[in-house]
């Protein structure tokens, strides 16, 4: 396999230095399930997987609960392809199970937590996981019993790191007595942008590694998406139904992609890539999960590893002028 190279940054206090995004896999956990992005064929999946690596990507994120299972499949059988010596860094999520007409169900038991690492680790490839994530802060009373799980598997070598995902300032408090918090991944983008309050300075201060999920807004900001794909969008994808495809929302949305497609347009890229190179921006911020379906998906959004934004492009992005 031949490989580029990607600029890097250090994980956290991790000692992984990882590509500036990595490859998002909850996609490619096919429709059928409560947040399924409709059909999806895993010849593509796996295709997607490869090519993102040839590309210099050096981390995958999934988990167990992107079709319950599947996407981990998926992932694995790509890595057994790839051969050790080109394996990226692997993270993925435990704490959603698979619960009645395959809706989500949450458990942060330490048994519950034990079984959903040792089939991970199977799906996987039988490898230690090198980043291992609670999913959700939820049930809200388990999280101290989820998080001691996490920490006795990296303590039995099962897996290397240990994080979370979508946790508050106060919910990071909690937990971080029983042991140190690595990393953080929460929701950023520019539709989604709570998390510049609180949450991404304290994981800064704190020295905790970010990576952020939908960093394009699920697709909404990659150029791609008009009212007519979200109309022709699969029952089973779940933003079909989301209040950010639809009005009066999706009229803010399309406006700002047609700022991010003036921004592109200097710059000789892809409005995607122009997205994901706005979170990079903020200091807090290591890496972005971009979420590539198809192998052609992959090379117009690879260039946000390297896109470096002025102040005119964020003033143009943000409030719709050029500075």
């Amino acid at each position: 396999m031949n490989t580029t190279t990607l600029r890097t940054a250090p994980f956290g206090t991790t000692g992984m230095r990882i590509t500036r995004i990595g490859f998002g896999a909850w996609a490619i956990g096919g429709g059928g399930w409560e947040f399924g992005w409709g059909p999806q064929q895993d010849a593509d999946s796996a295709q997607a997987i490869e090519h993102a690596l040839e590309l210099g990507v050096n981390w995958i994120d999934t988990a167990a609960a992107y079709g319950f299972g599947h996407s981990e499949e998926v992932v694995g059988r790509a890595l057994a392809r790839v051969g050790a010596e080109h394996r990226p860094y692997v993270f993925t999520k435990c704490s959603l199970l698979e619960g009645p007409d395959r809706r989500v169900v949450h458990s942060l038991k330490r048994d519950s937590v034990l079984r959903e690492a040792e089939a991970s680790m199977k799906r996987l490839g039988g490898e230690p996981i090198d980043l291992y994530q609670i999913h959700w802060p939820n049930p809200l009373e388990d999280i101290e019993e989820g998080w001691a799980a996490l920490a006795e598997l990296k303590e039995q070598g099962v897996v290397r790191h240990i994080g979370v995902s979508n946790f508050n300032a106060e919910q990071l408090n909690r937990i971080r007595s029983i042991a140190p918090v690595e990393t953080l991944q929460p929701q950023y983008s520019l539709v989604e942008r709570e998390v510049e309050a609180e949450i991404l300075p304290y994981a800064e201060a704190a020295e905790i590694g970010v990576i952020v999920y939908s960093p394009m807004g699920s697709g909404l900001l990659t150029g791609a998406m008009t009212r007519e794909r979200i109309a022709g969008l699969a029952e089973d994808d779940w933003r079909k139904h989301d209040e950010r495809f639809n009005e009066p929302e999706l009229g803010r949305h399309l406006a700002l992609v047609d700022r991010l497609k003036s921004v592109a347009a200097r710059h000789g890229t892809s409005p995607g890539a122009v997205a994901v190179a706005w979170t990079l921006r903020n200091p807090a911020v290591d890496g972005a999960i971009v979420g590539f379906r198809r192998a052609d998906q992959v090379d117009p959004l690879i260039a946000a590893a390297d896109l470096r934004l002025d102040h005119a492009d964020v003033t143009e992005i943000e409030n719709g002028t050029e500075a």
